[in-house]
């Protein structure tokens, strides 16, 4: 696939990293020469400098023939121009813009196709992306990551065993004899970084990393297996009033004690007025004073939210050592994120790999629904159609213990019409299935993807 990625900031080099990795033609625009130059060091791409918006510069980036084009720099102005110009003059298939202003998404009407005021397929907010992901944590205590599929229909979870909990020390065959109303799947399980097929005598150890699928409504219950039970979260403390910290408590305030501390005093002001229940607090979230102050001991959740990733990490740092039961971190780099977490902070919250899923769901080979990074990167998880039929598909017409499924694969559910479907190893994959996939090991992806791919005779 050519595709054309206008932007290298963190969300467009880590896209590009992905891209080039599994044989795509790609072209990187950005304005700056030196952080193109380390790019294409790094990587097997093209690159182009100038303003990604110029219609001379996407002719020049391949923008003529390219498949798709994802513009995702800083400016939503600029992102949803260069899709507009990419349209009008080369009528590019696909067109994804990355826009961040609630004014922009308060009106869908302006974008969602060639017939909308503006010619852009996709539309991906970031600040939405991360803020219905640290949502979904807060209502599940003890969760590592909550994604969705199906719709939001069933889920996927990811926790780490404790000593104690009822599962550890348990083969993985005795959960299902003690919840028998649970329908639920273990699509994985990460021991010391390794990856340990779930097989049902396999036995649950202290500090495994589980990812099992079930139905939101069981959520709470098949976590407090691996986990002594987390009690509900009711008193929240966010770190940073910027866009992602002001959505987090407009979702929050309803339903919990928020509370936010914000360093600029015009922002607090603004801040005061749009939330109504929340509690506005100026000063430095790394002042440990205003921290006793404000009872940090006794909140349930500190999550550090502002724009400088250090600080967030020690924030949520002093916070943990000061009594806060988790302790949540916005990092920038990615790598922070597997270096901290599950230390002082528990849980590390990256943009860039929220973002890469969203954008990754588009770019996929094959027909996906969705695609949600996991392990900080080096898993995926899937939701692939099943397409043709016996003599056109690899998978379509065939039972799961028939499909010769390279090690670190796992097909854990399925979706037909409006049910949902734990897989076992007699079920049969039936056409336009929905089929929810594991990767372990994201290096073979193109394998999964080739899997879904029908043949030229299907019709």
């Amino acid at each position: 696939m050519k595709i054309v990625i206008l932007g290298a900031g963190q969300v467009g080099s880590s896209l590009a990293e992905h891209l080039a990795r599994e044989a795509n033609d790609i072209t990187v625009v950005d304005r700056s020469s030196t952080v193109l130059r380390e790019l294409q060091d790094r990587l097997d791409l093209r690159t182009i400098a100038g303003h990604c918006a110029h219609p001379d510069v996407l002719e020049n980036a391949g923008g003529a023939d390219a498949d798709m084009i994802v513009a995702v720099t800083d400016s939503d102005e600029v992102n949803m121009i260069a899709c507009q110009a990419a349209w009008t003059l080369f009528h590019t298939p696909t067109k994804i813009a990355r826009v961040r202003a609630a004014s922009y998404l308060n009106h869908p009407e302006l974008a969602g196709g060639e017939s909308s005021a503006l010619p852009i397929d996709v539309i991906i907010s970031p600040e939405q992306l991360v803020t219905n992901h640290i949502v979904r944590l807060i209502e599940h205590p003890g969760a590592l990551q909550v994604v969705d599929f199906a719709g939001g229909r069933i889920q996927m979870v990811g926790v780490r065993a404790m000593a104690g909990a009822p599962a550890v020390g348990q083969r993985i065959a005795s959960i299902g004899i003690r919840l028998p109303g649970v329908n639920m799947r273990i699509a994985a399980i990460f021991r010391d970084g390794r990856n340990i097929k779930p097989e049902g005598s396999v036995v649950i150890e202290d500090g495994d990393e589980v990812f099992f699928l079930v139905a939101p409504s069981q959520v709470d219950m098949l976590t407090a297996e691996f986990r002594q039970t987390d009690k509900p979260y009711r008193h929240i403390m966010i770190a940073g009033g910027g866009n992602i910290g002001m959505r987090l408590a407009k979702r929050l305030e309803g339903q919990y004690k928020v509370k936010l501390i914000e360093w600029d005093r015009k922002r607090a002001n603004y801040l005061n007025e749009v939330l109504r229940k929340t509690m506005i607090l100026l000063g430095d979230a790394a002042d440990e004073e205003l921290l006793r102050e404000e009872n940090i001991g006794e909140m349930d959740v500190f999550v550090a939210l502002t724009n400088r990733g250090e600080a967030n990490i020690l924030s949520a740092m002093l916070a943990k050592r000061m009594g806060a039961r988790k302790a949540m971190a916005l990092v920038n780099r990615s790598g922070h994120s597997q270096i901290i977490e599950g230390g002082l902070v528990d849980i590390a919250i990256s943009p860039q790999e929220i973002t890469l899923g969203a954008l990754l769901t588009r770019v996929r080979r094959g027909d996906i629904a969705a695609v949600h990074s996991m392990r900080k990167g080096s898993a995926e998880a899937i939701e692939a159609i099943a397409h043709g039929d016996r003599k056109t598909s690899k998978v379509v017409g065939r039972r799961i213990e028939d499909l010769k499924l390279p090690p670190g694969i796992r097909f854990s559910a399925l979706v037909r019409g409006e049910e949902v479907i734990i897989v076992h190893h007699d079920t049969v994959i039936e056409p336009e299935d929905h089929v929810i996939v594991f990767v372990a090991d994201k290096r073979k992806l193109p394998e999964v993807e080739r899997m879904f791919q029908v043949k030229v005779t299907f019709i």
